[in-house]
């Protein structure tokens, strides 16, 4: 059975750059690990992620040997702790269109990254892919979980649940989180469905299908990610 928390979740192919390494030094992993984004860490202190664009002034003058300490670095905020799920981690990565999240431990120092692939793979195969139906989280308070009603609601809109993960909400310790796995590509009937009996969804992760605005640009941001 796959883990489903950060800690757990740690790819360890993808090293950090330091505050202290070039510009060019960036470049070179960025392109050598096939990222878009790098942590860079001051000691053990986690500082940001430098991504290609922060980049291209610095290659385009020719100023390669410039210290990543000099530059501007964004993402201060986009990180998830050690033992929080992997829904979260993908939630960190839609909201912020990043490739990759950054693990810290209590103290805030660097543990590691999380890929967005990696996180799906926590879940099964990339649920997403043509033809492979779509993934929804729900928050609930306990006294209201009944993946018999859910199913019922789901099946009302032609549609079945593949798989189904129940976990604690590591936010408050009276709700749950239930991740569904489901065998239609397009969630807006569901979730209309779901909500209109009072679920919060907290997540959805479309597969190909008519998709609203924000929803379509969530989803072509994912399918970047996983390179689909």
């Amino acid at each position: 059975m796959h883990s489903m928390i950060a800690e757990d979740l740690l790819n360890q192919m993808i090293p950090p750059l330091k505050v202290s390494d070039t510009v060019g030094k960036a470049a070179k992993w960025l392109e050598e690990f096939h990222v878009g984004q790098l942590p860079v860490l001051d000691n053990r202190q986690y500082r940001g992620l430098v991504t290609e664009a922060d980049l291209l002034d610095f290659e385009r003058a020719d100023n390669t040997g410039q210290l990543l300490e000099g530059l501007a670095l964004g993402y201060a905020n986009v990180h998830v702790q050690h033992d929080q799920h992997f829904y979260s981690i993908m939630e960190m990565a839609i909201q912020n269109k990043v490739q990759l999240v950054p693990v810290l431990n209590e103290a805030h120092e660097y543990m590691g990254v999380v890929t967005v692939s990696d996180t799906l793979a926590a879940f099964g195969q990339p649920p997403i892919a043509a033809g492979q139906g779509a993934v929804l989280v729900l928050s609930m308070e306990e006294r209201d979980y009944s993946l018999a009603t859910i199913s019922r609601y789901v099946e009302e809109n032609n549609a079945k649940i593949l798989s189904a993960h129940v976990a604690q909400d590591e936010h408050d310790p009276y709700r749950i989180r239930l991740t569904l796995k489901v065998n239609t590509p397009s969630l807006t009937r569901i979730a209309a469905t779901l909500e209109r009996f009072g679920y919060a969804i907290t997540a959805q992760f479309n597969g190909v299908g008519e998709l609203g605005e924000d929803e379509q640009e969530r989803y072509n941001a994912l399918l970047k990610y996983l390179s689909l």
